[in-house]
């Protein structure tokens, strides 16, 4: 049971998570991002989706933006001390927290994303894949959506439709294009523990082939 899904904004930010000043997105969309966007379409916990390919239909295009963020964050300690004071501040004055960082970006991005999903342990009785199949169809045809989409950041809002014909491969991609290594997703098995793991990404003629777990090519 799959969708195939055509996504596409005006940016898009996957952030490599070497990089710790400064924003550097990858070259494209990477699956765990592909997995969070169909989220935001349909989940369940009784299903889990899996990313087969994503489809690159546009030339690669960077751009450089300087973006406001907020440099400190109110963390659990601080909360518990003023909980046991009684008093102190539980709030950031943006103003005062504020500073800018530049960012390296993708700009008019253009994707469809093949995925499947299978049912979890979670899954009711009366939950079956054909159940699924529809619903998240009808989701997409009507463009419903859990919350907005968006590509890496909340401020990049990502537009979806249901594919019906595959766009070509732009020329600039075509033959093959080594990536490097890429974020695959996040291993949640160990709450205590959470950790990312990693796949070399290849980009053949404009399509990444995104490996199983199991595969021996995604590594932690």
């Amino acid at each position: 049971m799959g969708i195939c899904l055509e996504v596409w904004g005006d940016y898009a930010l996957f952030t490599r998570p070497e990089m710790k000043a400064e924003r550097v997105s990858y070259d494209m969309m990477t699956p765990s991002a592909a997995r969070g966007l169909v989220e935001s379409i349909f989940w369940h916990p009784g299903l889990s989706w899996i990313i087969d390919r994503i489809h690159v239909c546009k030339p690669l295009q960077f751009t450089n933006l300087r973006r406001n963020e907020v440099k400190a964050t109110v963390s659990a300690r601080t909360a518990k001390t003023v909980m046991e004071r009684g008093s102190g501040s539980l709030y950031l004055a943006t103003s005062e927290e504020i500073q800018q960082r530049a960012a390296l970006l993708l700009q008019d991005v253009h994707y469809v994303i093949e995925a499947h999903f299978v049912l979890t342990d979670r899954a009711a009785p009366t939950d079956n894949p054909g159940k699924f199949q529809d619903i998240v169809k009808r989701r997409i045809h009507r463009g419903q959506c859990y919350h907005a989409p968006y590509f890496g950041c909340r401020e990049f809002p990502a537009h979806f439709q249901w594919c019906q014909e595959l766009p070509p491969c732009p020329p600039e991609l075509q033959g093959q294009r080594d990536l490097g290594w890429m974020l695959w997703d996040m291993d949640y098995s160990d709450p205590q523990e959470i950790r990312p793991l990693f796949f070399r990404a290849v980009l053949q003629d404009g399509v990444l082939t995104v490996p199983t777990r199991d595969s021996g090519e995604v590594r932690g």
